[in-house]
């Protein structure tokens, strides 16, 4: 099985970043290199579409086969006997979920940052079924080449599979967050919810890492160093 697409960057302990969307990690650069500081960052692209396989075909997408992939970077770029940070957001956070469910044994700390697995809520059939109509509705690309843009990626093949992501408990550490400006949004609520109270409060909203980089770069580089897993 081959190593998927990732970048790296930086020097320090590893800190493997999971983008949101498609896992295209457009957008990202200010963070990538404010984080590369104090940080050796992996940014992992799970589809390879900043990788030159962006219009290729794309079947639907699942957590798992992610957080697989990005265990396999983590065995890839990780001195040995080392444990790796890990931040994803949005979709990415789904997949830090399933990573730090499946393969904690190369993890020292996990923060998730609003994902937005509907289904752990109360109302959360409700709530998701909102999110996919106004996501999954007449902004949608059209039928043909759905998968010749990151958004037209995520909506045909991420978005779906991903919202019916139930995690499971994870026994790595694990740090729940959100954004200081999207409360009561859904991806607020479903962290909130699983973060059971211990939410971390990061800046900007659910694209606080575009919104506000360098703040959210540092916010998060403390969080993570506060506590880890000794290996």
């Amino acid at each position: 099985m081959t190593t998927p697409d990732f970048d790296v960057t930086g020097t320090g302990p590893v800190l493997l970043l999971l983008p949101g969307g498609a896992g295209h990690p457009m957008g990202l650069g200010p963070l990538v290199a404010r984080l590369a500081h104090r940080f050796t960052v992996v940014t992992y692209d799970p589809l390879g579409l900043a990788h030159g396989r962006l219009g290729q075909p794309v079947p639907d997408q699942r957590p798992e086969d992610w957080a697989d992939g990005a265990d396999r970077v983590l065995a890839a770029v990780l001195p040995p006997g080392e444990r790796g940070y890990v931040f994803g957001t949005s979709s990415g956070g789904i997949a830090a979920l399933a990573l730090a469910a499946r393969h904690p044994e190369r993890l020292a700390h996990v923060v998730a940052h609003e994902p937005p697995c509907a289904l752990v809520l109360p109302d959360g059939a409700d709530r998701r079924r909102e999110l996919l109509a106004a996501l999954d509705g007449p902004g949608r690309p059209p039928a043909e080449g759905p998968d010749a843009t990151p958004m037209g990626v995520f909506l045909a093949h991420v978005l779906h599979p991903f919202t019916a992501y139930v995690p499971t408990p994870a026994p790595a550490l694990l740090t729940l967050a959100a954004g200081a400006d999207s409360r009561d949004q859904l991806p607020h609520r479903t962290a909130e919810f699983l973060a059971e109270g211990a939410l971390l409060e990061l800046p900007g909203g659910h694209l606080g890492t575009l919104e506000h980089p360098e703040e959210f770069a540092d916010r998060l580089a403390e969080a993570l160093t506060s506590i880890s897993v000794e290996g």
